[in-house]
């Protein structure tokens, strides 16, 4: 028996993408999202209140780095989810975390995180729920280490972790259990 709750955005899981830009100064701010992802093949979507310091940031350099951080850096993490950068201006520097400039846009790329997609602005769009950022995807760091032997991204050893906005908790992500687009291939075969 199902029960009828009302209206939720309850999808799960929720990502927690790490966004890096760099304030006025050059200092580096970044926050946690998880409203937003990929909406096209080079393209990304970030769903943000207009007041947060990266928006202003992203207006200002038209880049950022959405990086897929790992669990070890899951303290770190939620902090850039805590910490407003309007209020703490050196919360990057707080984290103990480390960057480096990307060679491709005007962001950081943050070294403890295993995946980041380096980006440029392409729009911003005002809509009735609130201001959406468009970012192309112009190129992709990965860790060697998170690399399978064919040299693909091994989603298991990202160790990443999920949001769960029900219950307000993070959930790893790391066991495969099935190929995409196999393990349903019984079920297309005409009986």
């Amino acid at each position: 028996m199902k029960k009828s709750l009302g209206a939720h955005p309850f999808l799960f899981p929720m990502p927690t993408y790490m966004i890096g830009t760099y304030n006025e100064d050059d200092s580096v701010d970044v926050m946690m999202m998880a409203w937003g992802g990929i909406c096209d093949f080079k393209m990304v979507a970030l769903n943000l209140e207009a007041d947060h310091k990266t928006v202003e940031n992203l207006k200002k350099r038209n880049a950022f780095t959405l990086a897929v951080p790992g669990a070890d850096t899951i303290k770190e993490s939620d902090y850039f989810g805590i910490a407003s950068g309007n209020k703490v201006p050196d919360k990057f520097v707080r984290s103990g975390l480390h960057a480096v400039k990307s060679e491709f846009v005007d962001a950081p790329v943050i070294e403890e995180y295993p995946l980041t997609l380096e980006c440029r602005v392409v729009e911003f769009q005002q809509q009735p729920y609130g201001l959406r950022i468009l970012g192309e995807i112009v190129n992709t760091l990965v860790n060697e280490d998170v690399l399978d032997q064919d040299g693909k991204v091994d989603a298991g050893k990202l160790n990443a972790f999920a949001f769960d906005q029900m219950k307000n908790g993070y959930y790893a992500v790391k066991e495969e259990l099935a190929k995409a687009w196999n393990v349903g291939l019984p079920l297309t075969k005409e009986e």
